[in-house]
């Protein structure tokens, strides 16, 4: 891990296409501005912790309990018509 000192207005490069940008400097907090290709995805931490939770869980549903409640769903709007 590269740990580095930056003050507003001043950049990182990561290879050729990403730059991330210090926008705002604050006591607790920190802007940045990312530009990078459309290719690469860029998320906050926590916003793909919790994607890679879901995908963990919906991976764990026993393919037998997804088909009921499937056909649950399938039954109850067939009813609403």
């Amino acid at each position: 891990m590269l740990v580095i000192r930056r003050h507003a207005g001043q950049s990182i490069r990561i290879g050729d296409a990403v730059e991330i940008e210090i926008i705002e400097c604050a006591p607790h907090r920190v802007k940045l501005g990312i530009r990078a290709p459309k290719e690469i995805t860029v998320m906050r931490g926590e916003v793909g912790l919790t994607r890679d939770q879901n995908i963990a869980a919906a991976r764990s549903i026993a393919s037998s309990a997804l088909a009921g409640v499937l056909d649950s769903l399938a039954t109850k709007g067939a009813g609403s018509r």
